[in-house]
């Protein structure tokens, strides 16, 4: 079954499965135990958070061990319930594991502001600017969005936010494997990553905190992660990220330029076949394989249920947004009239495509729409 739908989950990588299954089968002592099964299970996570360090270009001290890109997000947005400056400036794209997030911490006395993004899906640095308040303690801006794969101007961002003296984070969810990544260039303070955006297993992530950047912890208990992360470790589950993390980091321009050509043969023949599609997002600035189209006339949930018959899985923008008809928040904030939205697929190729895929992909979509 020809599977488009990377950005909302990947396959599990077979190296990364037999190195999780080496560990479930071998290793279970518990990382905190002092005797050699648990000191065992230790150096597994420690030679883990080696290998993401070096990926991303950081210290193995900075790669905190989290369940989700979501806890991540969550374990820096709480945190400011205990800081003295409690206004955030983020996006009108972000994944609700940052707006709802926000929205719930009203009570703690968290006040935020939501920028607006261009047609392109991408934030203006000037309205960045004009938002920052004397109180304003956090800067949240996702590096990728998930629905149209739009790249934000994150270096610029960084420099508005340091050069006021304000901690930013990113939700780096969909960037790992996708583009270059490294946090000597990328200066934010937290980044959020999930494994199994990146053909690792779900259920597991890390966040990147910068060594000088502050951190109160979320799950309360023994000392894991350096008292900001309680809870006995998945053993496996990290073996798997930290393999899933190298591998992505390994010939990252070959891939790169594998899903870049799939794209553009899909592209050219949806717009033969569908001369009336639009594309969403930033035709410059976009990760490749990551295709917001919309077919005028058509209805998003119709088109996934006849390509599903077909047996060909995409999306109609987040995943965790499934199973609802109401038009993208994310389109909505870009401009995009709602008969539009609603008449919108969202296609995320991945490793395994194929060009043949693709093109069987627009020809089933030209006999659905023309049928």
């Amino acid at each position: 079954m020809p599977y488009f739908d990377h950005s909302a989950t990947t396959p599990i990588h077979p190296d990364v499965l037999k190195k999780m299954n080496e560990v479930s089968s071998t290793h279970y002592g518990n990382p905190s135990s002092t005797h050699s099964s648990g000191r065992k299970s230790k150096s597994i996570i420690e030679d883990a958070r080696r290998q993401i360090a070096s990926a991303i270009g950081a210290n193995a001290s900075e790669i905190i061990f989290t369940g989700s890109g979501t806890e991540g997000n969550n374990l820096v947005m709480w945190s400011l319930t205990q800081s003295d400056k409690k206004h955030v400036i983020t996006s009108a794209v972000e994944h609700p594991a940052v707006l709802k997030v926000l929205q719930k911490l009203a009570p703690y006395g968290i006040t935020y502001s939501v920028l607006p993004v261009n047609g392109h899906g991408r934030v203006n640095n000037e309205n960045l600017q004009n938002a920052i308040q004397p109180n304003t303690g956090l800067i949240s801006i996702m590096m990728v969005n998930n629905e149209v794969g739009s790249i934000q101007p994150i270096k610029t961002l960084l420099e508005t936010a340091h050069s006021a003296g304000i901690p930013f984070h990113s939700d780096t969810v969909q960037a790992l494997g996708k583009i270059p990544l490294s946090v000597k260039e990328i200066e934010a303070d937290y980044l959020s990553f999930s494994a199994h955006k990146f053909y690792g297993p779900k259920g597991v992530g890390f966040l990147y905190k910068r060594k000088s950047a502050q951190l109160n912890s979320l799950i309360i208990g023994g000392g894991q992660e350096s008292n900001l992360r309680a809870g006995t470790e998945n053993v496996p589950g990290i073996a798997g990220l930290g393999e899933a993390v190298r591998l992505a980091s390994k010939n990252l321009s070959k891939r790169m330029h594998h899903l870049e050509e799939l794209e553009a043969v899909l592209l050219k023949n949806l717009k033969i076949v569908c001369p009336h599609v639009k594309i969403n997002g930033c035709p410059k600035h976009h990760i490749p394989g990551v295709i917001s189209v919309s077919f005028p006339g058509e209805k998003s949930d119709i088109l996934l249920a006849k390509l599903d018959r077909k047996g060909i899985e995409v999306s109609s923008g987040s995943a965790c947004g499934a199973g609802s008809v109401k038009p993208s928040e994310v389109l909505k904030a870009m401009g995009i009239p709602d008969n539009q939205n609603i008449s919108t697929l969202r296609i995320s190729l991945g490793r395994g495509n194929t060009e043949e895929e693709v093109l069987g992909l627009a020809q089933v979509l030209d006999s659905i729409t023309h049928g």
